[in-house]
């Protein structure tokens, strides 16, 4: 997989065969950054990548001009292979946390502009993962920032109060909260 835009254009991500990830296609990738960036300009903004799997979502928002990522995984070996990545790239804007998701989710103190979210399609529980983003009592979206879920097909998410609107990629769908 490739970096598809900004500064690291090009640069590629090379998980080991075997690598127990499903990365986001780059068409995908291409089309949800192609979204973020005719609403906003990504420099300076914050990401929150939950379920980071190889990385790719924080290194291409880097690459992009954003200020400052946290990729949480709790794969160790995976969270090993995005640091390594990571700092070969340069990217020292992104600071990886080996840690449960929902986990993380209750102990997080602070605010980011977007965060986005990659479970496995299958999880137990994916489809809480809205209400537990902004049910908390502390807010850790800013008002102005998106959540955005990539999931399969089986989930419509439509109804939910902070729904803003869905897009797909081939069988990659992103649902966009706010």
């Amino acid at each position: 997989m490739r970096i598809i835009g900004g500064k690291l254009k090009g640069k590629t991500i090379n998980p080991p065969a075997g690598y127990p990830a499903r990365p986001t296609t780059d068409f995908a990738k291409e089309g949800l950054f192609n979204i973020l960036e005719s609403e906003y300009e990504l420099e300076g903004f914050t990401l929150l990548d939950l379920f980071g799997g190889t990385g790719s979502i924080s290194a291409e928002f880097i690459s992009r001009g954003g200020k400052e990522a946290v990729c949480v995984e709790m794969n160790l070996k995976n969270a090993s292979f995005i640091s390594k990545t990571h700092k070969k790239l340069g990217l020292t804007q992104i600071r990886t946390v080996h840690n449960n998701v929902f986990d993380f989710l209750k102990l997080c103190n602070r605010t980011f502009d977007f965060i986005f979210a990659d479970p496995p399609y299958q999880l137990e529980g994916l489809e809480t993962i809205p209400d537990k983003i902004f049910n908390r009592e502390t807010p850790i979206l800013t008002g102005e920032g998106y959540l955005i879920l990539e999931h399969g097909g089986d989930y419509d998410f439509s109804s939910h109060p902070h729904f803003v609107k869905e897009r797909h990629y081939g069988n990659v769908h992103f649902s966009f909260f706010s």
